[in-house]
């Protein structure tokens, strides 16, 4: 969960949203990532959703059978989808998403009984920090409306 935490930072001075998520089995990494939404613009580059990408890829199978996926912030119902679909055994994450989580603050998707498979959660790992770190980005997001790297001075008017 460190690491992922550490991700989540990394993120944050690259101005995008600051998760991280790391992927183990058998207490090895096999997948990390941090958000790449803005890098990308791509709306579905969540850092959960890359990280159990590179894991399967890495792997060279789709199925996360015995795996954990560690976040810093809850996960989006795109994500768990994810999650349900690669047959990940276990989430620990963070924060709670209180307006897309999908593990049980707005959805409850990885629990589901009528879905084929379900994920045993653990919350609140790292919690303070992760959603801390979440207020600060946003924060510093509201106040001069960038966050990380520096704003381009291209394309604007008079500038």
């Amino acid at each position: 969960m460190q690491l992922a935490l550490y991700l989540a930072q990394v993120a944050y001075r690259r101005g995008e949203i600051p998760v991280g998520a790391v992927v183990v089995r058998d207490e090895e990494i096999i997948g990390w990532a941090c958000n790449e939404k803005e890098a990308r613009q791509d709306a579905s580059a969540h850092a959960e959703l890359l990280a159990m990408q590179r894991a399967t890829a890495f792997q060279g199978s789709w199925r996360l059978t015995g795996a954990t996926l560690y976040s810093t912030l809850e996960p989006c119902p795109m994500c768990a989808g994810v999650m349900i679909n690669s047959r990940l055994s276990r989430l620990v994450y963070g924060a709670r998403d209180s307006k897309a989580g999908a593990a049980g603050s707005v959805l409850e998707l990885l629990r589901c009984p009528g879905l084929n498979h379900q994920v045993e959660v653990t919350e609140g790992i790292l919690g303070e920090e992760s959603a801390d770190l979440l207020s600060s980005f946003f924060l510093d997001l509201r106040r001069d409306g960038r966050v990380g790297r520096r704003r381009s001075t291209r394309n604007r008017v008079g500038g």
